[in-house]
């Protein structure tokens, strides 16, 4: 331990620590880049496929129902396999669904494409928050739950970029829009290959002396002791027996259910994913709804950056209820426009875009802090 406790005295942790906020990071590039890149390509893929409503809704939302399942398996499989392996194997998953959709030749392969691309979505929105909180010291572990938020409204807004600028490109256009999400997979890939395997694991693997390494590199001499003796510790409550009737226990799941699924029904999957339709049906051309949706994704991406300095400043609490206020005021405001016919207009861009910065600097980095930090460490 003496060799890692001089290591660390040398070795500057925090190029370190954000090299490994970056790495999970690329994670919620995916994540965002996923779930947002049907919103430019389904006008066209639609057209191109001659599909109805109906049709286009199951294209959308095989990616949901696969989210469901890649979340359930990741929870089982990370500490069988360790974070870092589930996350190239999600990474290469990711790939291979970008490439198979923008390739696929009728709509049975796109919808069984774009589940796979779920099963890659609902895995890493599992794996990497957990990367994230067991590699960030504690001082900082907010602002790099935040850092998540921020690339996952990174990935969405680089979707609705490539959307608009592939627009005229030919009545394949969607076929790149699609495809062109292998890049980053790939960057994903080489980065998970220079990155560790979280401290964590590499305690329940038995490989003390490499997660004290890793841990060296993290936090400071002083408190590489402390880190190690309280993951050792949780680890040997790890074998007590979790029941369900354990009070505190279900309080905790009910909460972070709750959690889930409000964060979901908010509307900000609406939101992000019909907004080109829904200005489309009001009469706007698809350039200027293109437009339209990439100027929403600069405010996600400005007002995610906020959170950074109000996470770790104001709580998650006091996020949450802001957040919930806004979104509520501007989703009501845009419910009159709606049903009096107003819904095309700078007005209501201005709406949409309240109603997302409000999320993007509340509720979306407050969510993905909180829900590992509720959970006691042997249950992560």
């Amino acid at each position: 331990m003496g060799s890692v406790h001089e290591k660390s005295r040398n070795h500057c942790s925090i190029p370190y620590v954000i090299f490994l906020g970056a790495v999970a990071a690329l994670g919620g590039l995916l994540f965002g880049f996923d779930l947002a890149i049907i919103v430019g390509a389904g006008p066209f893929l639609s057209a191109h496929f001659n599909l109805s409503d109906l049709g286009l809704g199951w294209v959308y939302s095989s990616l949901l129902f696969g989210c469901i399942f890649g979340a359930a398996l990741a929870g089982s499989l990370t500490d069988r396999f360790g974070r870092k392996r589930l996350l190239l194997i999600v990474a290469a998953t990711f790939a291979a669904s970008s490439l198979v959709t923008g390739l696929a030749p009728d709509v049975p392969v796109l919808i069984v494409a774009r589940f796979l691309g779920g099963l890659a979505v609902g895995a890493v929105s599992i794996l990497s928050p957990l990367y994230v909180a067991e590699v960030a010291p504690k001082n900082i572990r907010g602002r790099m739950g935040a850092a998540y938020q921020m690339s996952i409204t990174s990935g969405i807004l680089i979707s609705y970029l490539i959307n608009f600028g592939l627009r005229n490109l030919g009545s394949t256009n969607w076929r790149w829009m699609f495809i062109s999400g292998c890049l980053p997979s790939l960057l994903f890939v080489a980065v998970l290959l220079g990155a560790p395997e979280t401290p964590r694991y590499l305690f329940i693997s038995g490989r003390k002396k490499e997660a004290c390494e890793v841990l060296g590199r993290i936090v400071s001499q002083d408190e590489l002791n402390v880190e190690a003796a309280e993951i050792e510790e949780s680890l040997r409550n790890s074998g007590r027996e979790i029941s369900i009737k354990d009070p505190r226990l279900r309080r905790v799941l009910a909460l972070t259910l709750v959690l889930a699924v409000l964060v979901h029904v908010s509307g900000i999957d609406t939101v992000i994913d019909y907004l080109p339709l829904m200005l489309k049906s009001e009469g706007w051309t698809i350039d200027t709804a293109l437009l339209s949706t990439f100027l929403i994704g600069s405010v996600n991406f400005a007002f995610t950056a906020i959170s950074f300095w109000t996470i770790d400043r104001f709580g998650r609490r006091a996020l949450y209820v802001v957040g919930s206020l806004g979104m509520f005021c501007s989703l009501f405001l845009l419910c009159i426009r709606a049903n009096t016919g107003q819904l095309a207009g700078p007005a209501s861009i201005f709406l949409f875009a309240m109603f997302i910065a409000f999320f993007a600097s509340c509720i979306g980095p407050a969510f993905w802090t909180i829900i590992p930090e509720l959970f006691p460490n042997r249950l992560r």
